[in-house]
């Protein structure tokens, strides 16, 4: 039996939409809880409101869409969720970056990050994802907080920079 593209792609957007179904049904809360009257503050920090940052959306359709993707990436054997932005002008130097050295900024670079703006635009999970991919630098983009870093050298707030992270330096 021959499949083709499109085939493929539906059955794994179906496969994707009954996982998510399934999670979300035997995530499903046990017990309801209210809050009465003015008393506003959580019962217990499960209760309490979370913020979740997901870089693949934040409602269910969004996850399902995200589910349907993996699943056609996986299938059609490409990247899903590429990290990077293209980048918008010259290469800015990383190593300016505190804990940026030669081999993490040509690593970086292979990534696809090639400007402060593209570092600084991640959002945690991107960074935890992007960890991953670093090898033996793994961890030094949160340890270091590149992307924060990032954030003030793409808006030119040197003055910032330094006050937070100590005096501008670079290869």
């Amino acid at each position: 039996m021959n499949f083709d593209n499109t085939t493929l792609i539906v059955a794994g957007a179906i496969f994707a939409a009954v996982i998510l179904l399934l999670v979300l049904f035997l995530r499903r809360p046990k017990q309801r809880v209210s809050l009465s009257g003015a008393e506003s503050r959580p019962l217990s920090p499960t209760s309490s409101a979370r913020s979740i940052d997901l870089a693949e959306g934040r409602g269910v359709a969004d996850e399902g869409a995200a589910a349907a993707k993996d699943v056609a990436g996986q299938i059609l054997g490409v990247e899903a969720h590429p990290l990077v932005a293209p980048a918008d002008g010259p290469p800015d130097n990383l190593q300016t970056l505190k804990g940026v050295g030669p081999k993490l900024a040509a690593q970086l670079n292979a990534a696809g990050f090639t400007r402060f703006e593209q570092l600084a635009r991640l959002t945690p999970n991107e960074i935890a994802l992007l960890d991953e991919r670093m090898g033996a630098f793994k961890g030094r983009l949160a340890r270091d907080r590149v992307s924060e870093q990032a954030a003030y050298l793409a808006r030119g707030d040197t003055e910032g920079f330094e006050s937070a992270f100590g005096k501008l330096g670079g290869a």
